[in-house]
């Protein structure tokens, strides 16, 4: 959505939420009230979706329904994210670490009926690894013999990537060296299975942006099926009765809604038409406190807030700006006064206690430094530097941040930042094809390892998104996926992130805390690291 067709869309919210609170008045049903009842949770998903394809997605709105939508060969336990099985039912690992055997259920089906099998999940790797798709998380399968040099076009033979299916209900997967984390991987979005004949029924193999995503034409394997999409309106998924585990599941609907405004979100939550809240507005953090501290919910969260530079733009190739920038920026000010949920300042980028790893090298905050460098640059007190512009995706908080910033670096640097609203596919395009100078950014854990926030910045990687490239940093990140020792794996790496914050492509600002509003009578959604939430475990139960 364009700036106007944000407009437009808040406006139609607001409209419905007058609209509801008076059916309320009239004794209507609230959306809680009857979702009790009914067992359908309405959810708050942010932005709309940009699309449901798990092997084009990059976004967190779209994992939250892909994950109520399909499911990978293992799963994760909503409290402890341990690894529990999931398609496959069990697994044996080899002694040397590098070869994993996995045995699917043969009760797993698609929600059509067909029986999934071992070739789908080949099926969907390769297409997932398939260059024409485009596939912005491909370097998660780097681990896998193989399949980074099947991406970058060095093999054309799929079959001497390292994942094959003697059998149907066997996969085997081989490693080019052990991979502590890999079956956390195989939770990720971009692991998960699509079914084939549905690919092929809706477009090529490698084509994107098909239709076989589109209520009616959807096949998953998840808890629940695609029931309806309305764009900028609503998405709702149902159960599914061929799932596996369909016993389990208690809730019959999930209602997801895209709210980019926080405001109209709470307005929603307050009138009972949401469960659950994507995020809460800045300035009501504070008045929950006092007067609902019940409904507000506050918990770590595996993530790190930053700003991207284009290092390909001037003068945003020269890395003495980019720590001018970065050094300017007052983190405790931002988090105390700006985002009061908690967050943590951050000096570095990877958040702290990853898996017990913890970062040493440090962005300061230094006022006199940045300007040094400034000056060093060719612009002593800002003279004669370039106005850039920072864009953000629509979010109140995020604009928040962004005017925070864009008055640091007037009052320490003496320059201009123009600030640029865009909506999700908007900001998620301009990121991708580097049409930015300074773009806000987060990133969020996808299993626990500190790889998952340095693998970004590899030359060429699909989240790269800065134009940044360093041959060093590259070999680090190679040879620690090579290392089974993880003392000596966590040096290469605290080298690498002593490059990234020396070089600095990015300028992390804190690490997230989870913020959010909860209905009490929401049960089975339990706060986690990694705020992943299998809906399997989710039920609702009136209050007394």
């Amino acid at each position: 959505m364009s700036d106007s067709n944000h407009k437009i869309v808040n406006r139609l919210l607001t409209a419905l939420f007058v609209l509801l609170a008076s059916a309320c008045s009239l004794n209507y049903e609230s959306n809680v009230e009857s979702g009790n009842r009914d067992q359908i949770l309405h959810l708050g998903n942010g932005d709309e979706p940009q699309e449901l394809d798990p092997h084009i997605t990059t976004g967190i709105p779209e994992f939250h329904i892909q994950h109520a939508l399909f499911e990978g060969l293992v799963a994760k336990h909503p409290k402890t994210m341990a690894i529990e099985p999931g398609v496959a039912e069990t697994w044996e690992v080899s002694e040397d670490l590098k070869r994993y055997t996995l045995h699917l259920r043969h009760d797993a089906r698609w929600s059509n009926g067909d029986p999934i099998k071992a070739g789908d999940f080949v099926y969907s790797w390769k297409r997932a690894l398939t260059p024409a798709l485009g596939n912005l998380y491909a370097y998660m399968f780097y681990p896998i013999q193989n399949a980074q040099e099947y991406f970058e076009g060095k093999l054309d033979d799929f079959n001497l990537v390292g994942v094959h299916a003697p059998d149907e209900y066997t996969l085997v997967v081989d490693l080019k060296a052990p991979t502590p984390y890999f079956l956390q991987l195989l939770d990720h979005h971009s692991y998960f299975p699509v079914h084939p004949p549905t690919i092929e029924k809706f477009g090529a193999f490698g084509e994107r942006g098909t239709r076989w995503t589109r209520p009616g034409n959807f096949i998953g394997n998840g808890p629940f099926t695609l029931k309806e999409w309305k764009l900028n309106r609503i998405l709702i998924v149902e159960k599914s009765p061929t799932y596996w585990d369909a016993a389990r599941v208690r809730l019959k609907e999930i209602h997801f809604y895209p709210i980019p405004n926080g405001s109209t979100e709470e307005r929603m939550f307050r009138a009972g038409q949401l469960h659950i809240t994507e995020r809460v507005p800045l300035e009501k953090i504070n008045v929950y406190k006092r007067e609902n501290p019940a409904a507000l919910s506050i918990s770590p969260y595996l993530g790190t807030y930053f700003y991207r530079f284009n290092t390909t733009h001037k003068p945003l190739d020269d890395k003495r700006i980019r720590m001018a920038l970065a050094l300017s920026i007052n983190r405790e000010q931002i988090v105390e006064r700006v985002t009061k949920g908690g967050q943590i300042p951050a000096y570095n980028f990877t958040p702290p206690d990853t898996n017990g790893y913890t970062p040493r090298a440090r962005i300061s905050y230094d006022i006199d430094r940045a300007r040094a460098l400034l000056a060093e640059a060719g612009y002593p007190e800002g003279r004669d530097f370039p106005a850039l512009e920072l864009i953000y995706n629509t979010d109140e908080g995020h604009r928040s941040v962004a005017i925070a910033l864009q008055e640091m670096w007037k009052q320490a640097l003496n320059i201009n930042i123009r600030l640029s609203n865009n909506d999700w596919k908007v900001y998620l395009d301009r990121e991708s094809h580097l049409d930015y100078e300074l773009s806000r950014a987060g990133w969020i854990g996808d299993y626990l390892d500190p790889t998952n926030f340095l693998d970004l910045f590899v030359t060429n990687g699909g989240n790269n998104r800065t134009g940044w490239s360093n041959q060093r940093y590259d070999e680090l990140l190679n040879q620690a996926g090579m290392t089974g020792d993880q003392t000596a794996r966590y040096e290469l790496l605290q080298e690498a992130e002593a490059i990234l914050m020396e070089e600095v492509p990015v300028a992390p600002v804190y690490t997230y805390t989870r913020v959010r509003l909860i209905d009490p009578t929401v049960r089975g959604w339990e706060d986690n690291i990694l705020d992943q939430h299998p809906y399997k475990y989710v039920h609702l139960e009136a209050a007394e």
